[in-house]
């Protein structure tokens, strides 16, 4: 069970303001973080987070808060604002699809995918480029991994290249517990992790890092990372395109048990 916690500054942000909102309700009315999940039809680990604005809430979490405090849609309110500042104008479509997604298919060269990266991993990333959202930028991409607590889990499948393995992003103590989780996340039967080797020196994702996102129903929807904003490709040219390039690095990437051990070797590097 996640440890209970204080409510954050409400004037930090508006993710900060609708975790107070929570915390300041919960203990107006006496309820155990607990007693507020089973009520909310959450968990009480999400509750922890969300008084502590580790994530951004989902619509069903507001609505969930709404119903357990009668609180008139309050928190229904709030949701849009927090998702509006949470996560940049041009990227929450993509959000918002990668939640309804069956299937995922992503490609990083420099980085580990963010669905697959620690709070702390990701917290060095971000702070390089000394942002006042810090906190709000770690909350918003480990919310997204919420997908992985889904019933209908979406089938997801991270080739790496292995230069993203050796950076030392955060210090050795962060790899580790960075790669560790890529370990474990790759036990799950519904996850396949493939490494393209050092030792290939040309593949199709030299381009730059992508993700296709697959659907029970309509067609593919390709999102191209980049320098200062990542695209959505829709065309269905450029979405076929992708798909053979993913291919390509499926077929020069080692076997899933092959980057397992791979991955193994670079934590062991990092563990001396």
């Amino acid at each position: 069970m996640t440890a209970e916690t204080e409510g954050p500054d409400p004037t930090a942000s508006l993710l900060a303001f609708f975790g107070s909102e929570a915390h300041r309700m919960r203990t107006e009315a006496g309820w155990s973080q607990q007693e507020t999940a089973k009520k909310a039809l959450a968990t009480q680990a999400m509750i922890s987070y969300i008084e502590s604005a580790k994530r951004v809430p989902s619509a069903e979490l507001a609505a969930g808060l709404d119903a357990a405090f009668g609180t008139g849609g309050h928190f229904m309110r709030l949701h849009p604002l927090v998702l509006r500042y949470a996560y940049p104008s041009w990227f929450l479509p993509y959000v918002e699809l990668e939640r309804e997604a069956q299937s995922i298919r992503t490609f990083d060269m420099q980085l580990i995918p963010g669905l697959l990266q620690t709070e702390d991993y990701a917290r060095a990333i971000f702070r390089v480029a000394r942002s006042y959202t810090l906190n709000d930028l770690v909350a918003a991409r480990m919310s997204r991994q919420s997908i992985f607590e889904r019933e209908d889990r979406p089938r997801v499948w991270f080739v790496i290249d292995e230069q993203a393995l050796r950076r030392p992003i955060g210090g050795a103590a962060v790899m580790r517990a960075q790669l560790t989780r890529l370990l474990q996340a790759g036990e799950d039967p519904s996850t396949v992790i493939q490494v393209i080797p050092a030792s290939v020196a040309e593949h199709p994702g030299l381009n730059g890092p992508f993700t296709l996102l697959g659907f029970d129903e309509g067609e593919d929807v390709l999102y191209v990372d980049a320098f200062t904003q990542g695209r959505m490709g829709l065309g269905k040219e450029e979405v076929a395109h992708a798909a053979h390039s993913y291919d390509l690095l499926r077929a020069v990437a080692l076997s899933h048990e092959a980057s397992a051990e791979l991955i193994a070797a670079r934590l062991e590097e990092f563990s001396r």
